[in-house]
């Protein structure tokens, strides 16, 4: 009991401090240390074996740390690093952009305002694979998109809750959330997002599109808002943005490219990991924009956003990783987490019935936090326990989870995302989030349904 109360209140105070702005990276570790001394104050658990203990339970503390950080600094943190750089290189030097640019034109053509709405929401989703920042792409969808849904007499409000969602779901190879899940679950990443991700995700796709094309239709209509198509107007007083050659969109796709031709799905007998697959990637693009350029100095000097990328990605993610693991830690050290699969045991919830609790903590959590790496990074390193305890594979609890933290992140009106495109289009976010809610809550119910049916035996 002492345990599952110490959890409960420590779990209201990292959730309180996070949605005040605290950096989560320290009220997890924090959190997490916490627990490990009431731990040992109350005789409820060890937080190191005899063996690994360093022979004093204030350093074994820190011990904790010190380990999560070794392992996931040299293997996952390597990935995300580089992941994370390479993405921050092709935005600067434009590849990006090209890449949007090119996948918006055929949705100009159509003339049915909410048909390219639903169109809009798929064509940001496919980005998504090679765009893995949310606010990110929502920007540039702003620039480029969300004109032409205006001109075609969509309103602001629904223009602006599309694309507030068009990364609802992350599930790129290459974001930091499926690169941890396929780690925790114990598959390579390419397993991981063919036989797993790409399913649901597809899934969920055609619902949210599906929602996406009723719901703010119904909205417009009972806000008394006229579909009126009016001409793009565009600032002259604003010089266009100079891209580089059209090709470059081809630049972002590598990656994938190389983690999935070097694989089961075609080339076996190669090996290509993510770390490989973004170092060959950079080198190609430095050979194009020297041929480019013919400017070794520039192409040198632009390299450094690579590392800058990756330098990024260890001070935000990985720590925010190895904090979140720090905290399961301490929830393990504590007892809590064999309470509460005893108490679900013997509730008769069972493997499903568990999953849909994980599933839920994630979205409540996501939607007060803003976030979805903080509950995801902090819960998912707890669910090989919970999964083998329920005795479930570790993949089955992950997918959802992930998926759940990116759908759930989408309704909440403090959300980077939302809070950027809303203020690009001069609306309110919470008015933002009354749009975007049963779109994503439809997406949340088919994520677990669609997981169960595909998967769960």
């Amino acid at each position: 009991m002492v345990s599952i109360v110490a959890a409960l209140l420590v779990t209201i105070w990292v959730g309180y401090l996070i949605v005040k702005k605290y950096k989560p990276q320290p009220v997890l570790f924090l959190a997490g240390i916490i627990l490990m001394l009431i731990a040992v104050v109350f005789g409820l658990g060890t937080i190191l074996s005899p063996k690994d203990s360093t022979g004093l339970v204030f350093f074994d503390m820190f011990e904790v740390i010190k380990k999560t950080l070794s392992s996931r600094a040299a293997g996952l943190g390597l990935n995300i690093m580089a992941v994370g750089g390479f993405a921050r290189y092709m935005d600067h030097i434009g590849a990006s952009k090209v890449l949007v640019r090119i996948a918006i034109k055929p949705l100009e053509k159509l003339h049915a305002p909410y048909l390219v709405l639903a169109a809009a929401y798929l064509t940001g989703q496919v980005l998504g694979l090679f765009i893995n920042s949310a606010s990110g792409l929502g920007l540039l969808l702003m620039v480029t998109m969300y004109p032409i849904l205006v001109s075609l007499g969509v309103s602001r409000l629904s223009a602006t809750a599309v694309i507030g969602t068009t990364l609802c779901l992350d599930w790129s190879p290459g974001d930091t959330g499926s690169i941890l899940s396929a780690t925790t679950a114990g598959l390579d990443i390419t397993t991981y997002w063919t036989q797993y991700q790409v399913p649901v995700a597809l899934t969920v796709m055609a619902v949210v599109a599906t929602l996406h094309y009723v719901v703010q239709q119904w909205f417009d209509k009972r806000e008394d808002h006229v579909v009126q198509k009016t001409a793009v107007v565009k600032d002259e007083t604003k010089k266009e943005e100079a891209l580089p050659p059209t090709f470059y969109a081809v630049l972002p796709t590598i990656p994938l490219i190389l983690i999935l031709a070097f694989s089961n799905l075609l080339f076996a007998s190669i090996k290509m990991d993510i770390v490989n697959a973004m170092l060959i990637s950079v080198f190609i693009t430095m050979v194009v924009e020297y041929i480019r350029y013919r400017d070794g100095r520039k192409i040198f000097t632009d390299i450094q956003i690579f590392f800058d990328g990756m330098g990024i990605q260890l001070a935000t993610v990985v720590t925010l990783i190895v904090a979140g693991e720090t905290f399961a830690h301490g929830l393990k050290t504590i007892g809590a987490i064999d309470a509460i699969i005893n108490s679900a045991q013997t509730a008769g919830l069972g493997a499903a019935g568990m999953i849909i609790v994980m599933v839920s903590i994630i979205a409540v959590s996501s939607v007060v936090m803003g976030s979805g790496n903080a509950p995801f990074f902090a819960f998912a390193a707890l669910t090989p326990t919970v999964a083998a305890k329920m005795a479930v594979a570790p993949v089955l609890m992950l997918l959802p989870m992930h998926f759940a933290a990116s759908l759930a992140r989408s309704v909440s009106p403090i959300t980077a995302v939302i809070v950027v495109v809303s203020g690009m289009a001069g609306v309110s976010p919470v008015d933002v989030v009354k749009r975007t809610a049963i779109p994503m809550a439809g997406g949340l119910i088919v994520n677990v349904a669609a997981t169960f049916l595909y998967f769960y035996r």
